[in-house]
């Protein structure tokens, strides 16, 4: 037997963690994976795993993972060759938008694509040919405000400030546990001793949410909040800023601080704390904390993104950062210099230029909000939905109303996937087209480095071979493209691998061949750990993408959204509201058919506090039905202290035993999907993100 280590980082998640893979060649002339540890050596996550590096090998031998193109024949999935089935494709779509008009062909791109660099490469390669309005992935239930606001205020929705993790003295986090994701749009391996290091260099950790969650746990405060109040929370933070005095002058040119400065002058804490349940008084005192702080950084995630007033929130996000001087600031909120650097390479984005058809929510960047799909499909009408490409997706599970999409895609005339199993989605499919492995692929990450706490970059070399008859995910699309553009007689432009593009990429960039550095592919050849290209620094005056290269602090189309704020009345205290759970062994809905992520305690049950349980005569461990106006679920219920009254919380991604799913361990696991009962008509009006979190349901008895 031959044994060999090979160096790569973990894709599983946005930390991109460093690792150690030792794989054997056997007397039987195959390759298998015998060790898989963190990488010491490596430069950014220094050693740390999480129990999702460990399951590679579990996704790499999993025998429910699909390895050559399947074709549904009535509920039967036959093989079929890849060349029939790119023609298969292109003569169906093709057809479809023949008779239908090219809208009735729409796109899912799942949250999978950023952790694979050829469907960041590639995809549009194809998906671009059909020329359809009707695109929708999970950034509408994820991090869509996040962008729509970046856009707004710095001309580009991928100039996101990261917080200065390793340098700042208190760290505000909003509807962040990033004990569990480790990081979300903050790309931080080892978060938990990084966050460890604020608190032993004197600083704070102060973590506000309706839940004491892993990392409010280890905080030096826990802020319990109404779901759905962070906005509120934050204009009274910011109110209380300008009120007090407690304001920084900026270094950053910026336009509109005295409209803002008049937006907020009636939003004070005694008014905003009837909407966020947070005490006025502890409101302005951690206004007065984060403003005496020698550096602070205020983060805000997934928590508040999911929620009515998503854009409104991380608007004042970036406010609070801006006018106490923590934004662009060492210790504050700083943006990445990466070595290939997508803000300087692409458009800035786009915000409303077309609508969805039934629902007229906005486009942002050629995409729809993914609420609207399920009705785009059962809607009849010109421009109705009659196929759908799905690549990397789970939507039945993973976006609102789930049960709602189950019954649209019954529906459809065509579909296909890029996927790698028979899941939830993907049993509708007519057919489906699976990639490569990841330990078979080569990847750079070039999303998780513009998110990372320091400029880092590293190429990932694939450490197992790439099985006969097989094709990476790039391959399919270049396939699909050719028949596609063959079919439709369409000139289609040659191409290269994603390597090539990441070569050219890196070189164009600010460390390639104009730099002392001179990076390239094969310059990180020499570098198997990573290479650590320093500490973030302030750059934001000369990367801003805005048409006078000011900070636009005070977008109009976010003003006018405070009409919309200011309309909603105080929640009703006897109101339950339902918000979303994470875990570190779990990423969504695809984590879930591995042995070593499953295993242990459960985790599937709803969460509620004990004196909202005896309220409803309910006791720990009985089966309950949650009801919301889209459905209803049975799960079990247990009692836990560490819920706000009045919320309780139910994991995403689960519920599995579905018919047709083929996806052994993920059906044996008990629990139901969140998405069967949260709601597509609830909405951040403005960007048209879906509201995850602060969902109205009721509780009792099964």
């Amino acid at each position: 037997m031959t044994k060999t280590l090979h160096h790569r980082a973990c894709h599983l998640c946005e930390a991109i963690c460093g690792l150690t893979i030792e794989t054997t060649l056997e007397d039987d002339a195959c390759v298998r994976i015998t060790s898989i540890k963190g990488d010491a050596l490596d430069t950014f996550s220094r050693g740390h795993i999480c129990p999702k590096a460990v399951a590679l090998q579990d996704i790499q031998n999993d025998p429910d993972r699909l390895r050559q193109p399947m074709r549904r024949i009535g509920s039967e999935w036959q093989p079929i060759a890849w060349q029939d089935a790119f023609d298969l494709v292109a003569e169906r779509l093709l057809d479809i938008q023949q008779r239908h008009g090219q809208n009735a062909v729409a796109v899912y791109q799942g949250n999978p694509s950023v952790h694979n660099y050829g469907l960041m490469t590639h995809s549009n390669y194809f998906l671009g040919l059909l020329k359809t309005r009707n695109r929708f992935s999970a950034t509408s239930v994820d991090q869509l405000p996040h962008h729509l606001t970046s856009y707004l205020m710095y001309g580009h929705g991928l100039l996101l400030p990261i917080p200065d993790i390793d340098h700042t003295d208190f760290m505000l986090i909003l509807g962040g546990n990033p004990l569990a994701s480790n990081g979300s749009i903050m790309t931080v391996p080892d978060v938990e001793k990084r966050l460890k290091a604020i608190q032993a260099r004197g600083g704070k950790v102060v973590v506000v949410d309706p839940r004491r969650s892993e990392t409010a746990a280890i905080a030096d405060q826990h802020v319990f909040i109404r779901p759905g109040g962070d906005a509120a929370l934050l204009f009274g933070l910011l109110h209380t800023l300008f009120a007090e005095d407690l304001t920084r002058d900026s270094h950053l040119p910026v336009d509109g601080l005295k409209d803002v400065r008049a937006a907020v002058a009636h939003m004070d804490a005694d008014t905003m704390s009837q909407r966020c349940g947070v005490p006025a008084e502890q409101i302005r005192q951690l206004a007065r904390d984060f403003a005496c702080a020698e550096s602070a950084v205020c983060y805000g995630r997934m928590g508040v993104s999911t929620q009515a007033f998503g854009t409104l929130c991380h608007w004042l996000v970036q406010l609070i950062n801006l006018v106490t001087g923590n934004l662009d600031r060492v210790g504050g909120a700083l943006c990445t210099e990466p070595a290939l650097d997508l803000v300087a390479s692409t458009s800035g984005g786009s915000f409303n230029r077309w609508q969805s058809r039934v629902s007229h929510l906005p486009e942002y960047s050629g995409e729809l909000p993914v609420s609207a799909l399920a009705e785009e499909m059962l809607t009849e009408g010109d421009g109705q939905v009659k196929a759908l490409v799905t690549v990397a997706g789970n939507p039945v599970l993973s976006t609102p109303n789930g049960r709602q999409l189950d019954q649209a895609l019954e529906g459809l005339e065509f579909m296909v996937s890029i996927d790698l199993y028979i899941n939830e989605t993907t049993r509708h499919a007519d057919l489906i087209l699976p990639s490569t492995s990841a330990l078979e692929n080569d990847h750079y990450d070039t999303t998780f480095n513009l998110f990372a706490v320091r400029n880092v970059t590293r190429f990932n070399r694939a450490i197992l071979a790439k099985p006969e008859g097989a094709l990476h995910d790039w391959e399919i699309f270049v396939g699909l493209a050719k028949a596609f553009a063959a079919r439709a007689e369409r000139e289609l432009k040659p191409t290269v691998s994603p390597a090539h593009m990441i070569d050219r990429g890196l070189r164009a960039g600010a460390y390639g061949d104009a730099s002392d550095v001179k990076l390239s592919l094969e310059t990180l050849r020499d570098y198997p750990h990573g290479l650590d290209l320093g500490a973030l620094k302030p750059n934001l005056a000369t990367r801003l993408k805005t048409a006078n290269q000011h900070i636009q602090a005070a977008p109009e189309v976010i003003l006018a959204d405070l009409v919309r704020f200011a309309a909603v009345p105080a929640p009703s205290p006897d109101q339950l509201l339902l918000i979303g759970r994470r875990h570190v062994r779990s990423n969504n809905s695809w984590m879930h058919n591995y042995h070593r992520l499953v295993k242990g305690k459960p985790r599937h049950q709803l969460l509620m506090h004990p004196d909202d349980l005896a309220h409803r005569g309910l006791s720990d461990g009985q089966r309950v039905r949650v009801r919301s106006r889209v459905g209803m679920i049975e799960v079990e219920v247990l009692g836990s202290v560490d819920m706000m009254r009045g919320v309780v919380s139910l994991p995403h991604g689960w519920g599995h035993g579905r018919p047709g799913v083929q996806m052994d361990i993920a059906r044996e696991q008990p629990g139901q999907s969140a998405n069967d009962l949260t709601d597509e008509q609830q909405l951040d009006a403005l960007s048209g993100n879906a509201v995850l979190n602060g969902v109205p349901v009721t509780v009792a008895a099964a």
